[in-house]
């Protein structure tokens, strides 16, 4: 009797448009009577997201498949497909749905299947359907093909920082992949509803843990990794054969960024039921976070054959094969994928990467930008666009996109010297200098920021600046040609002729393709100038001339022929004092092994 007084009131604080007030009561009614089909109707009505409206619907749809009520809430979120057998609302039952499923507090409307079909929600729902149906096939059965073009030469691979992995999904449900700690922030500044993703595997409730898994449920879905562990292991203690309960624990562990715990509970998981496919996946990715070159191949297809139904088995299988330069083999993958995920954003993500690493730019593109569409807060889709749009030479909108992830990703350091590498190859000095200097000051283990800020200040022709990075960029960098050619370009800065000449030695044996070579003799003829060593220099000028024309610069080509002509002049002719045969003067030799490029160093590849 209590009860029924409990729910009364619920009911009324629903209809009052107290929410809250009528969770509290009806998560209080549903502890002591789980089974209660009518608790958990009037609860989805409670809630303030779809997914946990659609996660309350699932249950009442499990706990009654006949529920009318529960039916038509699932179809109209659509979890499940229009059914003609669904009768529309009776025109005898004024605001029956509306008074089960007070979705937005609705004025009355036209009644029964009329309502239904009047609603805005329901029209934009099927037209949501609709067109996601459309675009995901017309997406995968167009795009895809399309992009099959060009599996050719890797000119360009950029890998992404950290490994971003998706999260399970819809209890009861297909999986509808998300990746884990998309920040709130973004979705929020992108005007976009952030709601954590759902689970795909069900716990089991009781009224012993009902209050615990409620705890989880909210800690997971906000990032609390530590309320969402502690809240299972209360579980664990009250259930300790729940092999569900050990899979979360694993994944919680995992996406805490504790790969070790995570494969403890993993294997747990596996020992209580060798056929729970989800667990392998989870145990991949945990050695994943330990050894990027893991082997995991070999659990993902026992995922795949335990639970072919499991997306997110299909995504890292096909991650693992972009790893592994087998992209015939990802892409196949992904149109697996794209049956069980078939609104996945993800699918195109890993179909992006395929296509960046396989060196088709265009195609890339395409493809990140349909998953940018699909999820607009996923963060790594942006670091994905900027890095395809460097590789199509794009460095403006490259960087833009790139700043633009880094407000949200502000620890990402390898960004940041991504695009310090961008401005330096642009010229923009200045702005290569400020960008590492703001890395540097973050971070001192980055070696990198250290080349770059010496290799833009030779540039600049900033010689004392330069110099407080020789140390770090040579000794990280010990045979980079463009790091060595840069050393000897400061020491002519810095008016050290004889260590210019000593460190040009190896500069010239480092120089391996005709651009490099180019670089290296131009540079040693300006070094035997500076010391006024003029036939030295006319041997690397006339060396140069002895390139190919497109190893340099126009410019470069001219001086050198200026140059020549000048020392020539300068240089009177012997005169014959006998009739005797001279020695010939001993030809300057030049010890060259690798290769230059002109005007200015070119980008290092360290």
């Amino acid at each position: 009797m209590a009860d029924d007084v409990i729910f009364q009131e619920a009911v009324d604080a629903l209809r009052g448009g107290d929410k809250t007030r009528a969770r509290e009561l009806l998560t209080g009614l549903i502890k002591n009577d789980q089974s209660n089909v009518e608790y958990w109707i009037w609860l989805s009505a409670a809630m303030e997201t779809s997914k946990e409206r659609l996660y309350c619907l699932q249950t009442a749809f499990k706990l009654d498949p006949e529920n009318a009520t529960a039916k038509r809430g699932l179809i109209l979120l659509g979890a499940l497909p229009a059914d003609e057998t669904v009768q529309p609302f009776p025109m005898n039952r004024p605001r029956a749905w509306e008074e089960r499923l007070l979705l937005a507090h609705e004025k009355p409307k036209p009644k029964g299947w009329a309502a239904v079909k009047a609603s805005p929600v329901f029209r934009l729902g099927i037209v949501v359907l609709i067109i996601g149906a459309i675009a995901s096939g017309i997406g995968f059965g167009f795009v895809i093909p399309a992009m099959e073009r060009n599996a050719s030469r890797v000119i360009f691979t950029p890998r992404p920082i950290q490994s971003f992995t998706a999260t399970v999904t819809a209890v009861g449900a297909k999986p509808q992949t998300q990746i884990a700690g998309t920040p709130i922030g973004l979705a929020a500044a992108l005007g976009v509803s952030y709601t954590p993703t759902p689970l795909y595997v069900t716990v089991e409730r009781s009224p012993e843990t009902s209050d615990y898994l409620i705890q989880f449920n909210r800690a997971y879905g906000q990032g609390n990794w530590d309320e969402a562990i502690t809240a299972l292991q209360e579980v664990i203690k009250l259930q300790p054969d729940q092999v569900t309960v050990y899979y979360y624990l694993g994944e919680t562990y995992r996406l805490k960024g504790d790969p070790g715990n995570a494969l403890q509970y993993y294997n747990t998981a596996i020992q209580k039921n060798e056929n729970f496919g989800p667990a392998y996946v989870g145990l991949a990715r945990a050695r994943l976070q330990l050894d990027p070159n893991a082997n995991i191949l070999p659990l993902l297809d026992d995922a795949i054959r335990l639970d072919p139904n499991f997306g997110d088995a299909y995504l890292e299988r096909a991650n693992i094969k972009i790893r592994d330069n087998d992209i015939q083999g990802a892409i196949a993958d992904l149109g697996e994928a794209n049956k069980v995920l078939p609104n996945s954003p993800l699918i195109f993500y890993y179909l992006a990467q395929a296509r960046l690493r396989e060196g088709d730019y265009e195609a890339a593109l395409e493809a990140a930008q349909l998953a940018k569409e699909q999820d607009p807060a996923h963060l790594p889709t942006y670091l994905l666009i900027g890095r395809v749009q460097a590789a199509l030479g794009n460095y403006d909108e490259a960087i833009e996109t790139l700043n633009f992830y880094l407000q949200y990703a502000p620890e990402d350091f390898s960004t940041y010297i991504f695009i310090g590498k961008m401005q330096f190859n642009q010229g923009k000095y200045e702005e290569t200098i400020q960008t590492m200097d703001a890395v540097i000051e973050e971070t001192r283990s980055r070696p990198d920021a250290y080349l770059y800020r010496f290799l833009a200040n030779v540039e600049l022709g900033n010689g004392i600046a330069a110099d407080e990075d020789v140390d770090n960029a040579l000794s990280a960098y010990p045979d980079l040609f463009e790091a060595n050619l840069a050393l000897v370009r400061a020491d002519l800065l810095n008016d050290r002729k004889g260590s210019a000449l000593v460190d040009l030695e190896k500069t010239i044996t480092l120089a391996g393709t005709d651009e490099q070579k180019a670089l290296a003799y131009y540079w040693a003829a300006k070094v035997y100038e500076t010391r006024e060593e003029l036939k030295d220099a006319a041997g690397y000028w006339q060396l140069l001339l002895d390139l190919p024309k497109d190893s340099m610069t126009e410019e470069m080509r001219q001086e050198a022929e200026e140059k020549l002509s000048e020392i020539e002049k300068s240089t009177p002719a012997p005169e014959p004092t006998d009739t005797r045969t001279p020695t010939p003067t001993k030809p300057v030799t030049v010890a060259v092994t690798k290769t230059p490029t002109p005007t200015r160093t070119p980008t290092p590849t360290p």
